[in-house]
């Protein structure tokens, strides 16, 4: 699913509920983690809710790319999670430092619907998988 496919999706959906129910839904088709990924090293801090990142860095040619997969244990969060895969995760290390996660959620109609604590952890994930670029990029 691409970025604009989950907007589009989400352009259907009428109101909070039918938006809030669909992002449940993504989230129950995340693979969850193994136990041994559910560590301190992937766990991301910031978050109410326990949330954990695992990060991937592919090297092909002359690019880096990373790839994600997360878990939580809270329905909506990991459809959160969902979304945030869909937004960085096979992309190269200049666009996901190039994305901007608050105009995709405004799209979205996400923004005015998240709790200032969801929020801070959906950002909190962002700051991880731009923290995990810039290292990888340093280490290209």
């Amino acid at each position: 699913m691409s970025i604009q496919e989950l907007i589009e999706d989400f352009s259907f959906l009428d109101d909070w509920e039918d938006r809030y129910r669909y992002v449940i839904e993504l989230g129950k088709k995340l693979t969850p983690l193994s136990d041994d990924e559910r560590n301190d090293e992937t766990k991301v801090l910031g978050c109410t809710s326990q949330v954990w990142l695992v990060t991937a860095v592919e090297n092909s040619g002359n690019e880096t790319s990373l790839s994600f997969r997360g878990d939580s244990d809270a329905h909506i969060v990991r459809g959160l999670i969902a979304i945030l895969l869909v937004l960085y995760s096979g992309k190269s290390i200049s666009e996901i430092l190039a994305i901007e996660p608050r105009e995709v959620f405004a799209q979205l109609g996400l923004n005015e619907h998240l709790s200032p604590q969801r929020s801070n952890g959906l950002f909190s994930m962002v700051g991880r998988i731009r923290a995990d670029a810039a290292a990888a990029a340093a280490q290209a």
